[in-house]
């Protein structure tokens, strides 16, 4: 043992992490003392929501979602099956996987030439070379609504009205008072249960009555009810997608009957329903297509409503909050008694205690809607989670693979909620068999591509809007997160058997696709294009960090695993010549471009060229190149949409400014955020929520390069908080308790053995360097 560090033993938990366990926040003054914890965690308003955008609430188990508006004569809930997509295997059109509907002989290299010539071409040139129309892309589908009319209901509410939803427990929940009685409506999504589930109560018996009906958007299904079920099934018009949601009720007191495709209560004294729904897509190529639903809903309907509803209820707050309840975030807030609307409409980005309990909520809110919206044996987190209330969503609700499903799991491994991660790991895995086929037919190499949006149906190929049709850098991208898996969890299992060999035919496409530029000499990715800005050229700065990172990490998988020396040699002698995407320009900043033709008055919202900062390892702070990277993150401003704004908080961290991440955070809350906290694009696109809550981890646990840095960007306006059960990669669980902005209190548990380096103030030197032993916990203070 060294001064100031102490062990002890610690139980492992199931998952080989000891995270905390509490769903409160822990209080660290005497002020923050008096606030209830469940409230810190709690979205609250005083009216129903108006709109399904900017007022619902999001309940969600993975692979089913509900949009809970509170309306008292009509309740709705908006629903959704994040499978549930046009587009793909017999879709109306075709379906060609974005794959060259004919073939093209040496255009890619006619390409590749005139940039060699020519230095740069417009997006539209290379698109009308490269691309086509999309055909059978899909869009997204919303399931459809559940109306439950509530006859005499108040038709506005009065002063006693209440909607919630509760973080900690996921439950969202409406209360009012009507001529005396005192009535609670309850709704949550249960991913043990696989079902929706509501409840209506009141304080005194025989006032609970409904008449509940399914809705849709769409002409494409029927409703039946029969005894205590309500059966619908349809199958989509677009490709034939088969579909079915069933509704079974249960009553205490009173009766239920079935009439017109409906079911209705009377004279109960509480009725709870539960919704089960499903389709028959699955997740193989090339038909994507499975069992009928009709036996999966059925059973778990009839699974659930054979349970009680305190059981459900139980097993469902008890799943989540053991996810959860991981993480907790104190930096002195205290919530004052304001709707969340009000809250966000007076935040100010300042240093008083609402703000900071605004800015906590922040945080917390997109891990629960991580949790909400992907978990395994479901799709991941699309544009919108899994929340859409339309047939034609934005940008098809789909998943852009340029930054936004990546974004969407930056804050997975270090919030610990790597068990979210699950439905990535499989999209990405099934992505590897249609991506094969887009790299030989498009670009006539092994390995596997994607290119800037895909779909459910591996659509790996191309389309032809000019400015965001080509990204094969996307692949290689992807891999990122699986292999930072390996680097939380440190599974040589997992790294063999899922991350590696998908990273190993990455690497080999860019192995197979890099190309000789003939200004220098290096190994370049042409054509290439920073994402939506400017002209196609040779090695883009983005795109030469991201090869760099795949080679880099495939690199480093290899030698763990022992993998051929030939195919290590080739990695080798790839980074040796590759350009690595790193050059500073005439006026400091590090340039986007290989060329330096960056402006100092652009403001684009993407800032692809600092990837090597952010989510990348490439750049170190304190370094020349990051420097630059301040210097080109200063020149594009603090604007931008939301989710550009949440990738600046994690770019100022990484660069360790504090303040400037902290400001960053201010104005995506203030600017960028709906008052239902949903990010805002605007439309609302979900990534911001998640990159937001990514980048206030990022000030306060970075790892990135190997030792664990202890508060390396705390604003200024939070001297005084504690969190715990933040991770860091090398297998490391902290409690992290600070004072004048100054570390007080680091708790270390360890999931593994292994030599660990820890860096923080509070450390004699700054630095400890130590071998810690899986199980145990360590602690160091002053």
């Amino acid at each position: 043992m060294t001064p100031g560090m102490s062990r002890r033993t610690t139980i492992k938990s199931a998952l080989g992490v000891t995270g905390a366990l509490t769903l409160g926040i822990p209080a660290i003054s005497g002020a923050a003392a008096a606030v209830n914890p469940s409230d810190e965690l709690t979205l609250r308003y005083h009216t129903p929501a108006a709109d399904w955008e900017r007022e619902s609430l999001p309940i969600g188990s993975g692979a089913l979602g509900a949009s809970v508006f509170g309306t008292l004569a009509t309740e709705r809930l908006t629903l959704n099956e994040k499978t549930l997509w046009t587009g793909g295997p017999g879709a109306a059109g075709g379906y060609d996987h974005g794959n060259w509907t004919q073939p093209r002989p040496g255009i890619l290299a006619s390409v590749q030439r005139r940039l060699d010539t020519e230095g740069k071409l417009t997006p539209e040139v290379v698109a009308a070379e490269l691309g086509q129309p999309k055909h059978g892309f899909g869009a997204y589908q919303v399931l459809g609504d559940l109306e439950l009319a509530v006859p005499g209901a108040p038709s506005a509410p009065d002063g006693s009205y209440r909607r919630t939803l509760d973080l900690a427990s996921a439950l969202a929940a409406v209360t009012y008072t009507h001529q005396g009685v005192a009535y609670t409506r309850e709704f949550f999504a249960s991913y043990p249960g696989k079902a929706i589930v509501g409840r209506f109560s009141a304080n005194q018996p025989g006032k609970i009555g409904f008449t509940l009906r399914y809705t849709s958007p769409r002409a494409d299904f029927t409703a039946t009810a029969s005894g205590d079920r309500l059966t619908v099934r349809g199958a989509l018009q677009d490709n034939g997608m088969r579909f079915e949601t069933q509704i079974r009720v249960r009553t205490d007191g009173g009766r239920v009957t079935a009439g017109n495709g409906t079911l209705t209560v009377t004279g109960a004294n509480s009725a709870w329903f539960v919704l089960a729904a499903g389709t028959d897509y699955a997740d193989t190529y090339p038909r994507y297509r499975g069992a009928d639903p009709h036996g999966a809903v059925t059973g778990a309907v009839d699974a659930a409503v054979g349970r009680s509803y305190d059981a459900l209820r139980t097993a469902h707050v008890n799943d989540h909050g053991a996810l959860f309840g991981r993480v907790s975030l104190d930096i002195g807030q205290q919530l004052p008694d304001l709707p969340t609307n009000q809250l966000l409409t007076q935040y100010t980005g300042g240093s008083g205690a609402a703000d900071r309990a605004l800015e906590a909520l922040f945080f917390q809110y997109g891990r629960y809607l991580l949790i909400a919206s992907s978990r395994a044996g479901s799709l991941p987190a699309n544009l919108q989670g899994v929340w859409n209330n339309v047939t034609n969503p934005p940008w098809s609700a789909d998943y852009h693979v340029n930054i936004n499903l990546q974004m969407n799991y930056w804050l997975a491994e270090v919030t610990n909620l790597a068990e979210t991660t699950a439905p990535y790991d499989r999209y990405v895995e099934a992505m590897r068999a249609p991506g094969r086929v887009s790299a030989r037919e498009i670009f006539g190499s092994a390995g596997w591509v994607v290119q800037n949006e895909t779909n459910p149906f591996g659509f790996t190929g191309v389309h032809n809007w000019a400015t965001s049709f080509w990204f094969p850098e996307a692949a290689a991208w992807l891999t990122q997160q699986l292999y930072d898996h390996y680097r939380f969890n440190g599974s040589t299992d997992y790294l063999r058997s899922t991350a590696y060999p998908v990273m190993k035919e990455a690497a080999e496409f860019w192995l197979a696709n890099l190309r000789t530029d003939p200004r220098d000499g290096k190994l370049v990715v042409t054509p290439s294009y920073s994402p939506e800005h400017g002209d196609f050229t040779a090695g883009a700065a983005m795109s030469q960090q991201i090869v760099h990172d795949l080679f880099t990490n495939t690199l480093e998988a290899a030698r763990t695993l022992g993998d051929a020396p030939d195919f290590r040699t080739r990695l080798e002698t790839a980074l040796a010549s590759l350009d690595p995407g790193l050059r500073i320009g005439s006026w400091g900043q590090l340039q986007e471009w290989k060329t330096d033709v960056d402006s100092r008055t652009d403001d684009h919202r993407h800032v692809s060229h600092l990837f090597g900062l952010h989510p990348g390892r490439q750049i170190v702070a304190g370094s020349t190149w990051a420097e630059a990277a301040k210097v080109s993150l200063t020149a594009r401003g603090d604007g931008g949409t939301g989710w550009s704004k949440a990738w600046k908080i994690n770019f100022w961290a990484r660069l360790r400014d504090g303040n400037h991440a902290h400001k960053m955070l201010s104005e995506q809350l203030k600017s960028s955020t709906l008052p239902n906290l949903w990010d805002t694009h605007p439309p609302f696109q979900i990534d911001g929520n998640f990159g937001a809550t990514s980048g206030v981890a990022e000030m306060l646990v970075q790892s990135q390069h190997g030792p664990i840095e202890i508060l390396p960007a705390l604003p200024a306006s939070w001297p005084n908080g504690r969190v715990t059960g933040l991770r860091a990669r090398g297998g490391v669980t902290l409690d992290i308790s600070w004072s004048g902005g100054r570390a007080s209190r680091i708790t270390l548990r360890a999931s593994r053995t292994t030599n660990l380096t820890l860096r923080s103030t509070l450390l004699p030197g700054g630095e400890r360097i130590f071998r810690a032993t899986a199980g145990q916990t360590y602690e160091f203070t002053p």
